[in-house]
């Protein structure tokens, strides 16, 4: 089975404005919001549905959480979207990683995967992380039109990448990134693109 394909902000410098639409709220995570999150991310991933005790074994439970890194976008005070700024160990303090972004169906137009997102960003750079990292799927083509506009850079893990993030700039109707995606490995320190790459 293929990789997940890896998008990298190579930095957290010049992040945008954070500007919720009107209606709009954001909040950290509380105790008691596993069925949110188990709902927001039931609607927009699809697949089996998720629990509350999903939303513990995959989240709230896991030794890399921080309940200030988890991040819902609410409508009326109830969650409708949410992302997690995450870690791929509990000791990792460069390479913050944009996880599990989802919005309810019938919220979405209203950018709020990409607010939500820069949320988590503006969480990596208060607290000190050097860059961003994220997975994503090649189906998920509004996703990585918000990522691309966020300033992610698409970054090759296996062979195949090549010629899928080819196929996704086509469908989106722009230009290939080669001189930027070439240019990101030269610019990160060696340990950093390892932690990247891996």
């Amino acid at each position: 089975m293929a990789r997940q394909l890896r998008m990298l902000r190579p930095n957290l410098e010049g992040l945008p404005k954070l500007e919720l639409p009107a209606g709009y709220g954001l909040r950290n995570y509380r105790e008691g919001d596993e069925g949110h999150w188990a709902n927001i991310i039931s609607d927009s991933f699809g697949g089996t549905e998720r629990t509350v005790q999903d939303t513990r074994n995959e989240i709230t439970e896991r030794d890399v959480f921080v309940p200030d890194g988890l991040y819902f976008v609410t409508y009326q005070d109830i969650p409708v979207g949410t992302a997690c700024a995450w870690r791929q160990s509990v000791d990792e303090t460069d390479v913050g990683y944009v996880h599990m972004v989802g919005v309810l169906g019938e919220h979405t137009g209203h950018k709020l995967g990409k607010w939500v997102s820069l949320a988590v960003l503006y969480y990596f750079r208060d607290h000190g992380f050097s860059c961003s990292i994220l997975d994503t799927d090649d189906f998920r083509i509004p996703a990585i039109k918000t990522y691309l506009n966020l300033g992610f850079v698409p970054v090759y893990v296996d062979d195949t990448q090549p010629e899928r993030w080819q196929e996704i700039f086509r469908k989106l109707e722009l230009p290939f990134m080669t001189t930027q995606i070439a240019r990101v490995q030269k610019l990160l320190p060696i340990k950093l693109w390892a932690k990247v790459s891996r």
